[in-house]
């Protein structure tokens, strides 16, 4: 083929699969559309206000709180080179955002913004909006549960969000938001880690479901099945057999020597939204079955070990 005639993913405007997914980088189409996502926030004061004066005639300081703490906790700015009046803070903090700061720094403030202003229907908005533009501008991330992460499809992402969201014990949810929080950190990604605690909140739920505080998630799940308190299929029992194994095993997971570089975020995403579906189908089992996990263990047995 000449090297003058285009090819046809040229013609047909199809960029390389390593490129099209925004991963480690972010171009000016989805910075700038998270931005416009940050008007949610911004519209709520008019530009010729003082953000002081707007606070006092509203008797609403919640964008105020907001911005003081943009500027002084996440930005890193004095508080007292803070222009007061809206529009001069409001262009400072836009330079910062469409220009100054990195890519992973524009998923840190989004993520700030919508943890730190103390109203959650706007907040769920602006999460919302966030998220139509990181699908539309193929970002590798979303909102999950309020915390930016990386993603594999809309239905695992709604397994994980289910299963910290209506987890029976709070370890449960605890272990699983720790998994999603050690995944997404953006500077320095834990996946071994994240991937114990995913596991670990099988672990806990099996305990519960088994009222075996001291059990080991193998232990658990046979003590399930020899009861026959859950009828759960052999292949799936063995299954989570074999991934307990792979955690606890000298070369696994949960040995400190285990080499970091040999795991991905593949690896973490799978066993995250592999336990939190399986989390999913065992409550729901038991449920059925007519056991109370709020009342069969306490939340100290849902804990397991390192």
């Amino acid at each position: 083929m000449s090297e003058d005639i285009p090819s046809f993913s040229q013609r047909m405007g199809i960029e390389p699969f390593r490129h099209a997914i925004q991963r480690d980088s972010m171009d000016d189409a989805l910075r700038t559309g998270l931005w416009n996502a940050c008007t949610i926030y911004w519209n709520q004061t008019p530009r010729n206000k003082f953000l002081s004066t707007y606070a006092k005639e509203n008797k609403d300081r919640r964008l105020l709180d907001m911005v003081e703490r943009l500027w002084s906790v996440h930005l890193k700015k004095p508080l007292d080179k803070m222009d007061d009046y809206w529009s001069n803070s409001y262009d400072d903090i836009r330079k910062e955002f469409l220009f100054n700061i990195p890519w992973n720094k524009v998923y840190e403030f989004v993520e700030f913004l919508a943890s730190n202003y103390a109203d959650e229907s706007v907040n769920a908005k602006f999460m919302q909006e966030c998220n139509a533009v990181l699908k539309r501008e193929a970002s590798a991330y979303r909102f999950i549960s309020g915390i930016i992460a990386p993603i594999v499809s809309d239905t695992e992402i709604s397994e994980v969000e289910k299963a910290i969201a209506d987890a029976p014990l709070k370890s449960i949810s605890d272990h699983l938001t720790r998994a999603l929080e050690l995944l997404a950190d953006r500077k320095s990604p834990d996946y071994r880690n994240s991937i114990k605690e995913s596991i670990s909140a099988v672990e806990a739920l099996c305990k519960a479901v088994a009222n075996s505080p001291n059990a080991t998630l193998s232990a658990a799940l046979a003590e399930v099945e020899s009861k026959q308190i859950l009828r759960l299929h052999p292949s799936l029992k063995a299954a989570f057999d074999r991934l307990y194994g792979y955690t606890s095993s000298a070369e696994g997971i949960r040995h400190a020597l285990m080499d970091q570089a040999s795991l991905d975020v593949e690896d973490a995403m799978f066993m995250l939204v592999a336990c939190s579906a399986f989390a999913n189908y065992l409550k729901s089992k038991a449920t059925k079955a007519g056991i109370d996990l709020k009342l069969v263990a306490s939340e100290g047995g849902g804990d397991s070990h390192a």
